[in-house]
């Protein structure tokens, strides 16, 4: 799929009918800008998010003063990820964030100085997006399905927005983003830690959803994004805390440069 344009409708994307990645969430209250790279998973206002939920919050918080404590103490260490990030592909060329929701992420990174656009599955987030951050790209589109040209992005991000996705679903996924990468291009995932699956039917406030939570082990993801193209440059993880208590990943990896001819 082409990079969102400023303008105009959508690019085309193709919907899946029952997509794995299709859930709820719920917009945020505050329009402004972003104070911190929190992005909570959909429909959930914070309980999966790595840290607390976004800036702006939603219903039905019941955090104590030790989970808003630690909430504010993972947020150095995220600014940090997307500034390496940042500094890593600027320059490259375009960046999309995949998963955007309301679009705070993207506009940190655009902050920044990236070159970013983003894209969600949900058509109310994209609204959002465009609502609270108009001079920035969002288009509607499924992690599964972006279609994207071979070497067209410099950059590709997944912030905790990857990890409903079935288990024999993300390889693919990821092996898109390699491909959709120029050589030396860099990818960021974040997601949750542990083993096994947790199936999702209430999210705050008793709004209805359904989705699985797919945990992973820092390793297995690794493993996952080597087998997809890439190669692991940073690793960063968060210890169980904040309002989800459960512990944190984020892994930087890059799509090897193309060999010099003689080397």
């Amino acid at each position: 799929m082409p990079v969102p344009r400023p303008e105009g409708p959508a690019p085309p994307c193709r919907a899946a009918a029952a997509d794995a990645t299709r859930v709820c969430r719920a917009a945020p209250r505050q329009p402004g800008p972003p104070t911190t790279p929190e992005r909570s998973p959909p429909g959930d206002q914070g309980a999966d998010a790595p840290g607390g939920a976004r800036s702006g919050g939603g219903r039905g918080h019941g955090w104590g003063r030790a989970s808003r404590a630690r909430a504010d103490a993972d947020r150095p260490w995220l600014r940090a990820g997307l500034a390496v990030f940042a500094e890593e592909v600027r320059g490259l060329g375009p960046v999309l964030d995949v998963g955007c929701g309301p679009g705070a992420i993207t506009a940190h990174l655009a902050g920044l100085g990236v070159d970013v656009s983003g894209v969600d599955l949900s058509p109310r987030m994209v609204e959002h997006a465009r609502r609270l951050h108009p001079g920035l790209r969002f288009a509607v589109a499924s992690a599964t399905e972006l279609d994207l040209e071979a070497g067209s992005l410099g950059g590709i991000l997944g912030w905790w927005s990857l990890f409903n996705l079935p288990r024999d679903v993300l390889p693919e996924v990821l092996a898109s983003f390699a491909r959709a990468l120029v050589p030396g291009g860099h990818a960021l995932i974040g997601t949750h830690v542990g083993e096994g699956d947790l199936p999702r039917t209430e999210a705050y406030g008793g709004v209805p959803v359904t989705w699985t939570t797919h945990l992973w082990q820092p390793e297995h993801l690794g493993d996952l994004i080597v087998a997809a193209g890439l190669e692991p440059t940073a690793q960063l993880q968060l210890a169980p805390g904040g309002p989800s208590g459960r512990a944190q990943v984020l892994i930087s990896a890059r799509r090897p440069p193309e060999a010099v001819p003689g080397r």
